[in-house]
């Protein structure tokens, strides 16, 4: 484990990586290190065939490719820091390729289900004027749900309608809201936020307790925010289930770069999933455009 350690703290110190994803990269290492003891050998000592090996153990677990992916990433980033470090000499895990992973279209909510969402949003009382801005803040800035529960109140540029948010890898960007989430900001500073500051929080989004809300908690926040279950409401970027930001932005005249970057993504790879076209509209635009569609 002597060297998993370092790894991890080089990771923290050097790296500046979060602690979300150390422990992450310290639980598929943990896991590894468990499966190299059940085969009476250990992380410097391995070749191949105990890749191989292990490659089959994953698969054999049945689980999805993204998640071996993430578990080669964290074992090949550990080798790659042990040759860096003159400890050994080669990483076998360079030899092999992470499986190709689906390509799932998100699923987008429709002007009518956001409709019925923004009409459940109410501002009678603290928690409801919470619960709003988180709503209204997650639409308007694209921002993720572990990058929301950050935001101080010194990081929110009022004025401007912008506000910094760290993301990945701690990267700094601005992201804008608009006149809807400006009213919800609003009016949570003026009432709500003072009853929950109990104990004069730098965080914009506070529990009863005057704590930091969780990321947990916001889900549920978000996923009951219909009462008559009308529909489930999951726009939540972590969880990668429902998407609206990029689509709607995209659909309306932005180029993909500022996309990218209003969303905060390391790669235009990721932004550009937003720009595949739904059936409706393909049928729309067929119907309108081909010659024999229109007799």
């Amino acid at each position: 484990m002597k060297y998993i350690d370092k790894y991890l703290e080089y990771l923290k110190v050097e790296r500046k990586y979060s602690n979300k994803t150390i422990l992450s990269y310290k639980d598929d290492l943990i896991e590894y290190n468990e499966f190299l003891g059940n085969n009476f050998t250990n992380i410097l000592n391995i070749d191949m065939n105990i890749v191989n090996n292990y490659m089959k153990y994953l698969y054999d677990r049945k689980i999805t490719k993204s998640s071996i992916s993430r578990k080669l990433s964290s074992i090949r980033g550990l080798y790659n820091y042990l040759v860096r470090e003159d400890i050994i000499k080669e990483n076998h895990f360079n030899k092999i390729q992470n499986p190709k992973r689906e390509l799932y279209l998100p699923k987008f909510l429709k002007d009518e289900e956001l409709d019925k969402i923004f009409s459940v949003c109410n501002s009678n009382n603290p928690t409801e004027e919470r619960d709003t801005l988180i709503i209204e803040l997650l639409y308007a800035t694209g921002v993720r749900v572990s990058e929301l529960v950050n935001i101080k109140i010194k990081d929110i540029n009022r004025e401007e309608k912008l506000i910094k948010v760290l993301g990945k890898g701690n990267k700094e960007r601005m992201v804008i809201y608009n006149n809807h989430t400006k009213k919800a900001l609003d009016t949570y500073l003026k009432d709500g936020y003072n009853y929950f500051n109990k104990k004069s929080s730098e965080y914009l989004i506070l529990n009863k307790n005057g704590n930091k809300l969780s990321e947990r908690y916001i889900r549920e926040i978000i996923n009951n925010s219909n009462e008559n279950d009308i529909i489930k409401f999951k726009v939540l970027r972590d969880d990668k289930e429902v998407e609206v930001d990029g689509k709607v932005v995209l659909e309306n005249g932005a180029d993909l770069m500022t996309v990218k970057e209003l969303l905060g993504h390391e790669s235009l790879n990721t932004t550009s999933i937003y720009t595949h076209i739904t059936n409706e509209q393909i049928k729309k635009t067929y119907n309108l455009a081909h010659p024999r569609a229109k007799k």
